[in-house]
């Protein structure tokens, strides 16, 4: 199945029905007066979040959602019926954009989120609202109020733990293959990855986390170059981010150093925030170095860079050196965990401090 990550579409809710206009005729009863109902509501248009979903594609072919009119009302003040509401169903992760605007109208992450994008119209009101003591026969209803209209954008944004950064051709498909279960690509050419893939990377029985492997970025992709644009978005949630470099290109003239910080520039145009994350780097491909010769070059990036995150070198292709990878980053998330259920604890404490004070 192709894989689309971002579609348009126009959600359009129900107007609300129309008040009645009525008078109660009924044999025996010559002063009956008014009895018209309410019109019913419009229904709405709902997102939900479908965990078995994983892609956008289905907006390509519908474009447009409308919900029902609500019913008209009756006499005898009989209600009209609302009308029903459409729900939308999304995959996991997809960020809501109202496009007159640019407004985030929410945010999707689990499943079973629900999200009001357009609301139904209220049903108008029957004469029978309009009586009083001077005018017992009232000839006016409400009308019904138009539903919500609006154009929404849906970028969807992968759910994952660690992402995995790099140009093209850096190895990032060969590691995911290497330490997930996931089998994206691979090839002895050069070639750059179309969509991403999720990996579940798993230490032990109840210790993993998922890994996701971005196309390869490239010098403009911020500004639209390339693929990179399109898939920045699926780095924003992670936690961790893994930047790969080939170790090898030193052969062809091109500086690992000049590669790093050419992406280093392009996250700090799409979102200067990405920076601040926890950013490993990763040297792979030192098996097409001479073994001798791996430690000096590794240690000559580290210092060009000034590096103070952990750094690792490994052989993605020959699965040298991705457990340690691994385990570090298990070991991340571990201590971030604790940390959390620690300030939990304490949270906790002080409010039962609170109020017994």
């Amino acid at each position: 199945m192709k894989f689309v990550d971002e579609a348009q579409i126009l959600v359009i809710a129900g107007d609300g029905g129309n008040g009645c206009i009525s008078f109660r005729r009924e044999k025996f009863i010559p002063l009956g007066g008014p009895d018209g109902g309410d019109g019913g509501n419009g229904g709405s248009v709902w997102l939900e979040a479908d965990e078995n979903l994983n892609t956008l594609i289905d907006f390509r072919h519908q474009r447009q959602f409308r919900a029902q009119r609500g019913q008209n009302g009756m006499g005898r003040q009989a209600f009209g019926k609302a009308g029903e509401d459409v729900t939308i169903r999304v995959p996991i992760g997809t960020e809501v954009i109202n496009v007159e605007t640019d407004e985030i109208i929410g945010d999707l992450t689990e499943h079973g989120d629900r999200l009001l994008v357009a609301q139904g119209g209220v049903g108008g009101k029957g004469n029978v609202h309009f009586k009083s003591s001077v005018n017992r026969a009232p000839r006016k209803a409400g009308t019904g109020t138009p539903g919500e209209e609006r154009e929404i954008r849906m970028e969807m944004k992968l759910l994952a733990d660690v992402g995995l950064l790099g140009f093209p051709n850096a190895g990032k498909s060969t590691f995911i293959r290497a330490v997930s279960s996931a089998t994206p690509k691979v090839a002895d050419y050069p070639f750059t990855t179309l969509h991403p893939n999720l990996g579940v990377v798993r230490v032990e029985m109840d210790r993993s986390f998922v890994i996701a492997d971005i196309p390869g970025l490239i010098e403009g992709a911020a500004d639209g170059a390339g693929l990179g644009s399109l898939f920045l978005r699926h780095v924003q949630r992670t936690r961790v981010l893994l930047h790969l470099v080939d170790m090898a290109p030193f052969e062809d003239g091109v500086d690992p150093v000049t590669q790093v910080r050419a992406i280093e520039n392009e996250l700090r145009k799409y979102d200067p925030e990405m920076l601040e994350k926890p950013r490993w780097l990763v040297l792979n491909k030192a098996d097409l170095i001479p073994e001798d010769e791996r430690q000096a070059r590794a240690e000559a990036v580290i210092q060009a860079l000034d590096w103070k995150e952990p750094w690792f070198m490994v052989s993605a292709i020959g699965r040298e050196g991705t457990w340690p990878v691994v385990l570090g980053i298990q070991q991340f998330f571990d201590d971030l965990k604790a940390a959390q259920a620690e300030a939990d604890e304490d949270a906790a404490a002080r409010a039962e401090m609170t109020r017994n004070a």
